[in-house]
Parts: C-alpha cells; structure tokens; sequence
C-alpha cells in the first residue's frame, strides 16, 4: 500500500512538472502606459495567443518597461524581453526600409496603412534582412501625423520656423529639416516634460498621443494634412530564441495571428484612439487648422527630394527596385482604403 501511495505521489509530481513544462510564458514589455492603443493591442494579441494555443502559451506583461524605449529592439534581439513593438526611427541610421512608410500623404487612417505597410515589406526579404536578430511578428504605423504647438496657428511653411519641435526620428526628422523646422529628436514619452516646460514649444504626433502622454491641456493649435504630414512606422517582435522554444503547433499559431493580422490589429486600435483624441481636442478648445493646397504644395516640393534620396539608399541596402516597391505600396493602401 505504501509502494503504490509513493508511486502515486511520484507520478502526480512528474504530472505535475510536465504540466509546468507543457505552459510557456512570454516576458511582454511595454513602453507606453497600459492605457495606450499600443500597449492594449499587445494585449489582445497575447490574449488571442493564449486562447489560440488553449493556454499553453501565455504572457507575463510586465508592469513597466524593461529599457527606456530606444533601447526596445535590442532587448528583444538579446532575450531581456520575449516580445514587445519599437518605433524605427528611435535608432538613426538602423533601419533604411521601413522608411517608406514614412514619408508624407500616405493615408488617413492607420489600419489600411498599416496592413499595405505589412504586406509589401513581406513580399521583400531586404526588410527582414534589416530586422535581424528578432522574428518580425508584423509591421504597422500610427495614424496621419498632426502639428501641434503651444504659441500659434501654422497656416504655411514658413509659419514652421521659429518654433521647437519634438520629433520622434526617422523620416519625419528629415521632413522637419526640409521645412526649415527647428527640432530635437527625443522618444514620446519625453512630451509633456519637454512642452510644460516650455523647453519645445510643439511636437509632431498623430492625434492620439494628445491623450496618451498628456498633452491635451498644453497644447493649443493643431495643423491636419490630408493623408498625414509624415507617418511612423513600427515593429512588432518576439526574440527568436523564444519562438524556436515553441512547438510546431504553437509556432503555428503564433504565425496565424501575426503578420497582416497584427498590421490590422495595431493599426485598428491608433484609428479608434485617433478617433477619440480628435473629439477630445475640440471639448479643449484646440484650434485645428486644415492645410490647404498652397501650404500642401509647398510641402510637396521641398520633400520631394526625400523620396529620391531614400531610393538610393534603399537600393544600397538590397532592395532592387525601391521606386516600384513604394508606387507597389501607394497603390495597395489605395486599394485597402477603398474597401472600408
């Protein structure tokens, strides 16, 4: 009787153990309040895991970020961290690419944006070839980029000088050099220190970062550009070492809720903060002011340049054919836009 009660306790605790063994838990690391379109879209996504993998993968969120958010891509790549999203352009000179979802007019909303972005760069290994060192789960951006500022309307280009401007880097710092814009590449998280204090006296953000990093009593003037002054490209990522770890199944599932299905996720949530920040800036008072087709123009022709230069080094980096990839993805956020 006392052999089979040890022998009962011995397979409970090796049930038990394989049990433990069977569970893996994703370290997940946000750099934005918990509150963010980001870090709720990350959320789902480990909750869609979870349901998906019957709750053998599952995540440990953790209550605040591992390095400050420049630092993302590296945790991630290092294993510090499982799986978290980073923002391009916090590391000059990184990513040359992901560039291309950056430059001005692109779209109004985010999700078809954000889906097109996903879609082109999968279908160019060049882009995962700047990602190595992480499995790139999916690619999205925020919504169309806003001016805001604390001093005075911005009605043409040349209202643009003589403020300070936070940016957050990437194309849109080069945007703000050909407008003649006096910035400072800083993460945004930085925003309301840097504005309350009257160190910058506007940023560039989509409307939803207003409300995000509590701003929206600051600021006091807004300029909107059709399809966005500049749009912010992101990624989303899981250390490979901690896929790999995952079984066939698993890794299955993992892949069947990233890609297109993250660019949509991602990009739905910007579009419905977006949507909330907006309403909120008019209960405000901010007075938003919509570029009209002069100071557009004038845009137009000084950024031009950008796209050239981008090209070429878009094509130093691998990338074949760079001006058909970007006419390629124009053409498919047109066709995503259309069927909403």
């Amino acid at each position: 009787m006392k052999k089979t009660l040890t022998s009962l306790a011995v397979l409970a605790v090796t049930s038990l153990a394989g049990g433990a063994q069977a569970q893996t838990v994703l370290t997940v690391s946000s750099w934005v309040p918990p509150t963010h379109g980001l870090s709720v879209a990350q959320k789902e996504w480990c909750d869609a895991v979870t349901a998906k993998t019957s709750n053998r993968v599952r995540c440990n969120i953790l209550p605040r970020a591992v390095t400050p958010a420049p630092g993302t891509f590296d945790a991630v790549k290092n294993g510090l961290v499982d799986v978290s999203f980073t923002v391009h352009g916090y590391t000059p000179g990184r990513f040359v690419l992901t560039q291309m979802a950056e430059f001005p007019f692109l779209g109004d909303r985010a999700e078809p944006l954000s889906v097109a972005f996903n879609r082109i760069a999968n279908k160019h290994p060049e882009f995962t070839a700047e990602h190595q060192g992480v499995k790139v789960l999916g690619y999205f951006t925020h919504g169309p980029g806003i001016v805001f500022n604390t001093k005075k309307p911005i009605e043409k280009v040349e209202d643009l000088s003589g403020l300070k401007f936070r940016v957050g880097g990437g194309m849109v710092n080069e945007i703000s050099k050909t407008l003649d814009m006096n910035v400072t590449l800083k993460p945004a998280p930085d925003s309301y220190e840097l504005l309350s204090s009257g160190v910058m006296d506007g940023t560039l953000f989509p409307a939803e970062s207003t409300d995000s990093f509590k701003i929206d009593k600051i600021i006091k003037h807004a300029t909107t550009f059709p399809g966005g002054l500049y749009n912010t490209s992101f990624v989303f990522m899981m250390n490979p070492a901690k896929y790999n770890s995952l079984s066939a199944e698993d890794k299955k599932a993992v892949d069947e809720l990233s890609g297109d299905a993250v660019a949509s996720r991602f990009g739905k949530s910007w579009d419905r903060v977006d949507d909330l920040a907006l309403t909120n800036m008019q209960k405000n008072g901010v007075k938003v002011i919509k570029a009209n087709n002069s100071f557009i123009s004038g845009v137009t022709v000084r950024v031009s340049k950008l796209e050239r230069d981008w090209a070429q080094a878009a094509k130093a980096k691998g990338l074949k054919d760079p001006s058909a990839a970007l006419s390629e993805f124009r053409a498919e956020i047109a066709k995503l836009q259309k069927q909403k």
